[in-house]
């Protein structure tokens, strides 16, 4: 290695460890701008819905996070969202009490996120397209054999459910709560168990990995059904706070703004690096940036703009901090 080499190696490491605290840094300034600049952005109100939202982002982020981390990626994961959010309520609107219902939707979930995870792991299927075709096949098919409409009001009798958005633990947004726990569990499983050393040397050499004896085919099938559990959460989350779930949600810009969370806050596209801490600092910095521009009342198409080019800029800087190795690459294309 070169004197140069090395340097530039040196740079990336002292990159990659501070990445995380400068995504908080840039937040601390941004929000502090805000509440200085705007007047609406410290209220009670406006500040329940950024912890809403950022909560909401950040509970896809994590299970996107575990699939990134394995050197993958699950677009579906807000038809995911939607699919078993609309499902749940079509249950309760056809007389299922919810103790029933939430173990049907979880076993969806789980079917989702393994039908995922078998198509990538058994058959090959790069993540990106198997993913992107699987979002489409939950949705057309939930539309066409299950649900009566696009739009699905949760029944009144079922009110209670809707204080879950808005009940607050010793002053925290349960939301909050529910992303933080999300975030303890994620991180415990990375750090503290087989499975998650696995997952990381999964994502950093595929091949050397599986050689070495790990089950990776099953890994892989896990890691998206942890994907789609996570989005299962986010859809009671969802339907709670809105009384109703949207199809159209699917449509929406949610997907890329998970991924962005992900990759701005450190978690590496290149896999096997990143953790629970680097999607806290992108949900954080998003859901600031976000709920500023909407009380700026920027129109949602130049938000897509700024949001595309951050995203540029994350996936620039990812690229640099965490290089490709041409000779594991070949494998991580079919993850």
């Amino acid at each position: 290695m070169t004197l140069a080499a090395a340097e530039l190696g040196r740079v990336r490491l002292h990159a990659l460890r501070s990445q995380e605290a400068v995504v908080f840094l840039v937040s601390a300034v941004i929000f502090g701008v805000f509440a200085l600049t705007l007047q609406r952005f410290l209220t009670p109100g406006n500040l329940s819905v950024l912890v809403f939202n950022m909560s909401l982002v950040g509970i896809l982020g994590c299970g996107m996070a575990v699939v990134v981390i394995g050197r993958g990626v699950d677009l579906s994961m807000v038809s995911e969202l939607a699919v078993v959010g609309a499902c749940f309520v079509q249950l309760l609107a056809n007389g299922l009490p919810m103790s029933a219902a939430i173990p049907i939707v979880v076993a969806v979930a789980l079917l989702m996120g393994g039908v995922n995870g078998v198509v990538i792991a058994f058959f090959e299927v790069p993540a990106l397209f198997a993913t992107l075709a699987s979002g489409l096949l939950f949705f057309g098919a939930s539309r066409a054999f299950f649900l009566n409409s696009a739009v699905l009001y949760l029944p009144a009798k079922h009110a209670a459910f809707l204080a879950l958005a808005g009940a607050k633990v010793f002053g925290v947004p349960l939301p909050a709560l529910l992303f933080l726990g999300v975030v303890a569990v994620l991180h415990l499983l990375l750090t503290a168990t087989t499975f998650g050393h696995l997952t990381y040397a999964q994502g950093d050499n595929f091949a050397a990995a599986r050689n070495s004896g790990a089950p990776v085919r099953g890994m892989i099938v896990i890691q998206y059904m942890i994907a789609a559990l996570t989005a299962l959460l986010a859809g009671f989350v969802f339907t709670a706070a809105s009384a109703a779930i949207d199809m159209q949600i699917t449509h929406s810009t949610l997907i890329f703004d998970v991924v962005l969370v992900v990759v701005l806050g450190g978690v590496s596209l290149a896999g096997g690096r990143g953790g629970m801490l680097s999607v806290v600092a992108g949900a954080l910095l998003i859901g600031i940036l976000t709920n500023g521009m909407i009380i700026l009342n920027v129109n949602t198409s130049v938000q897509g703009v700024i949001k595309g080019l951050v995203l540029v800029v994350a996936i620039l800087l990812d690229r640099f901090l965490h290089p490709v190795d041409e000779e594991t690459a070949k494998q991580g294309d079919t993850l």
